[in-house]
């Protein structure tokens, strides 16, 4: 684990048994380390490991092969210490909005008094923006409404990681966008480590700092880490008009459409899974230093001569 590494990714592998003997691997040989207090988006295909990536670090499965460590720590099965957030917001139904987060409360702190606990809930069920539903129940709230109530449930036990799922996915464009945006003031304010998968490229440039590219499955790896060039400080509304957006948003779809199918039976000379390249798009001269360049599509390398 390097020095920086809060969370360090160690070559795991997850394979399963296969139709007739032998054996699929979803992915193998992936190595990631995530800073402290930093939000990272991981984009791939359907079928490269994404959401057995983040089973792996709740600790709801283990690795074939290889070790995640966390705070100096190997994960070896679920902890209070991550709290993940699904696409479903998976609320028990019998309780009500205070019921469900106090319940996630009192799970974290069992010694504590009703008082406390409550105290507790009602603070994060205010940070979401749901004060005055507290005595709902999942039934009376609208899908963003109980998407919100998971959001909070999550953050009430102030977990070291938040995990989420494509918790955003199942909802109508204009919901979406008012929980991604306060998704990302939560997390940044509490200076939360976050691990997220997304299938949607402008979710990712809006919430990460870095995004993981996964090549296509099976046998997928991680192919390059994305330095976000946008700032850090980013306004919905004028994100577009920032130099670095359409670059970081060409180089997304490019590796989505074209290199994610040949990245993975044809890396690029000097390619090493335990330090993936890191690419910045839109910057100058375009990588983080010592960075190996990503290769141009094939149209646009004819175009140049190459």
């Amino acid at each position: 684990m390097t020095e920086k590494s809060f969370i360090s990714i160690e070559a795991i592998a997850r394979r399963y048994p296969a139709a007739g003997g032998g054996r699929t691997t979803i992915f193998e040989d992936l190595w990631l380390p995530i800073r402290r207090g930093e939000f990272v988006c991981m984009i791939g295909h359907s079928g490269c490991g994404k959401t057995t990536v983040l089973n792996i670090l709740a600790g709801l499965e283990a690795p074939s092969e290889g070790v995640v460590i966390v705070d100096g720590t190997a994960i070896e099965g679920p902890s209070l210490d991550r709290a993940v957030i699904f696409q479903s917001h998976a609320l028990l139904p019998w309780r009500s909005v205070l019921g469900n987060v106090a319940f996630a409360v009192k799970s974290r702190w069992p010694e504590k008094d009703r008082a406390w606990i409550e105290a507790q809930a009602r603070r994060f069920i205010e940070l979401v923006g749901l004060a005055g539903s507290e005595c709902k129940r999942p039934a009376e709230l609208s899908g963003g409404m109980k998407q919100r109530v998971g959001i909070a449930r999550a953050l009430s036990i102030e977990p070291k990681i938040l995990l989420m799922d494509e918790p955003f996915s199942a909802l109508d464009a204009l919901t979406r966008g008012t929980l991604q945006d306060e998704a990302r003031r939560i997390c940044q304010e509490a200076g939360q480590t976050t691990f997220m998968i997304t299938h949607d490229v402008d979710e990712a440039m809006y919430l990460a700092d870095r995004i993981v590219l996964m090549t296509n499955g099976p046998g997928a790896r991680v192919a390059e880490i994305v330095e976000n060039p946008l700032p850090r400080e980013r306004s919905r509304t004028d994100l577009h008009r920032h130099p670095s957006y359409y670059p970081l948003r060409n180089h997304l779809i490019d590796f989505l459409v074209t290199r994610s199918r040949t990245f993975r039976d044809a890396p690029p000379a000097g390619y090493d899974p335990r330090h993936p390249p890191l690419v910045r798009p839109g910057a100058t001269p375009g990588l983080v230093a010592g960075a190996q360049p990503a290769p141009a599509p094939a149209g646009l390398a004819r175009a140049q001569g190459a």
